[in-house]
């Protein structure tokens, strides 16, 4: 996958430029691959892309349940990551997040034992065509071998198990972020977060609308809920 391929109603296709691609609307030929603009063989307009990282991101494979875009977001634009940081990820899952962070980040060392998700992690990191993360297939309730990291998301069974390690591998004032899709986990986790400053527990919900014409209505269909993020910094 090289190419997307975008219709004026904004439906997407993945595609290889070394080939045609065939679409209900008809196909686009090989030749036309390096056009941005095309017409299918049935005439209809397209325009073609390189994908972008969120087009990649809906291609992403899942091994478990993965942090959405929506979470993912806040967790970015609250802890201020950038080109210049340090992210240590403990509980990779299917590696969305740390994809997401090392898109934007300068290292990411993701945590794993499982090793169905380590899998899903790397076939993830290849796909995103990502140089910037490590996985490490080691038990972050045991040992977090970085130190003054800018940053750590946990997305763990027992968050607060870690809390210890966690505050060893941050710098001073370093942000801590725990998803965790129950509130008593979210719960624990505060109440034994010594040597943190909380500054809050978050439960994003995403609604989309429908709006065309004079009509506008929600969609119900929205993303609900999907987990609680609760945002640290270390103070001692």
């Amino acid at each position: 996958m090289n190419r997307i391929i975008m219709t004026r109603e904004g439906k997407i296709f993945y595609a290889d430029s070394s080939r045609d691609f065939h679409t209900q609307f008809g196909y686009v030929a090989k030749k036309d691959m390096k056009k941005k603009r095309a017409k299918t063989s049935k005439g209809e307009e397209v325009i073609i892309l390189e994908p972008k990282f969120c087009d990649i991101f809906r291609k992403i494979k899942r091994h478990a349940q993965i942090i959405t875009p929506k979470d993912i977001g806040l967790i970015i634009s609250t802890t201020g990551a950038n080109k210049d940081s340090v992210v240590v990820d403990l509980g990779s899952g299917s590696g969305a997040l740390a994809c997401a962070l090392a898109n934007i980040s300068k290292k990411v060392v993701t945590y794993d034992v499982d090793e169905r998700s380590i899998k899903a992690t790397k076939e993830n990191i290849e796909m995103f065509g990502l140089k910037n993360i490590k996985v490490k297939n080691k038990s972050a309730y045991e040992k977090i071998d970085e130190r003054n990291a800018d940053l750590i998301t946990m997305d763990l069974p027992e968050p607060w198990r870690a809390l210890d390690n966690a505050r060893h591998a941050l710098k001073l004032g370093g942000f801590l972020v725990s998803y965790s899709p129950h509130i008593t986990q979210a719960q624990r986790t505060v109440n034994e977060a010594s040597g943190f400053v909380v500054l809050k527990t978050v439960e994003l919900i995403e609604r989309e609308w429908v709006v065309d014409g004079k009509k506008a209505r929600p969609d119900f269909r929205g993303l609900g809920h999907t987990g609680f993020l609760t945002f640290m910094r270390r103070f001692e």
